[in-house]
């Protein structure tokens, strides 16, 4: 059982407890319902692009964002772990390519120096391999959900809405941006941690500071390697503050 009472499984029993049949429907269920909602993500963000409404960069955190709500779903379903880090995988694999050819331009542009898309999908599968295992995944859910909302929302609010620039590194951001990657991490790190801890002050201060350490790795961060510190850094440090409080 996943300690989570808001998330609560399909069945009472995980699919490796099931008869081999019912543990294969199980599985391929599963394996659908992801595919069917990473296709409609996906089939969004394409049809955005291609009959021009918006922006590249608008059907790209489309993509961003609606692909991070995947960990819910395998959080949810009890998805093996081998499922999870071979659909990182395959995911990164077809990410990279994207990087070179113009296959899905809705997830990459072709030559774009960043390969942010690249490490948001290793990051996934670094993750299911480190939570899984200790029957805790609502730190991979953290982290993803935070590099998918609040560096998607960020980014679009700061490109529309920033007026108070800062550089660094080289970096054009945005204290709006940045103000709102805190506010939407913090608001993902307190919903999950209240419903799987309870609610207590040590955990509205955990995610506090959480989104304070997600802001920074964001901040510093180049060629899109923040799509892998940020979620793999707050993880690791939403775990780390369960432990000493």
């Amino acid at each position: 059982m996943l300690p989570s009472p808001v998330f609560a499984p399909l069945s009472q029993l995980p699919p490796s407890q099931l008869p081999l049949s019912q543990s294969a429907i199980a599985l391929w269920l599963q394996i659908a319902i992801v595919a069917a909602w990473l296709g409609f993500v996906v089939v969004v963000a394409e049809g955005l692009n291609r009959l021009g409404w918006g922006t590249s960069e608008l059907s790209r955190k489309v993509v961003h964002i609606g692909t991070g709500n995947v960990i819910l779903l395998a959080w949810w379903l009890q998805t093996p772990m081998w499922v999870g880090i071979g659909a990182s995988a395959l995911s990164g694999a077809i990410a990279l390519l994207s990087h070179y050819l113009p296959l899905l331009p809705s997830i990459n542009s072709v030559g774009r120096k960043s390969l942010g898309t690249f490490f948001y999908a290793i990051s996934v599968g670094v993750l299911i391999a480190w939570f899984w295992p200790l029957q805790q995944p609502q730190y991979a859910a953290i982290g993803i959900l935070i590099m998918s909302w609040g560096d998607g929302l960020a980014a679009l609010v700061g490109q529309q809405w920033g007026r108070r620039p800062y550089r660094l590194w080289g970096m054009s951001k945005s204290w709006e941006g940045s103000l709102t990657m805190t506010l939407a991490s913090a608001i993902v790190a307190a919903l999950i941690l209240v419903s799987t801890q309870g609610n207590q002050w040590q955990v509205w201060l955990s995610a506090l500071v959480v989104a304070v350490v997600a802001t920074a790795l964001e901040a510093f961060s180049k060629w899109g390697v923040d799509n892998l510190t940020v979620p793999v850094g707050s993880a690791a440090i939403a775990l780390w503050l369960s432990q000493v409080w």
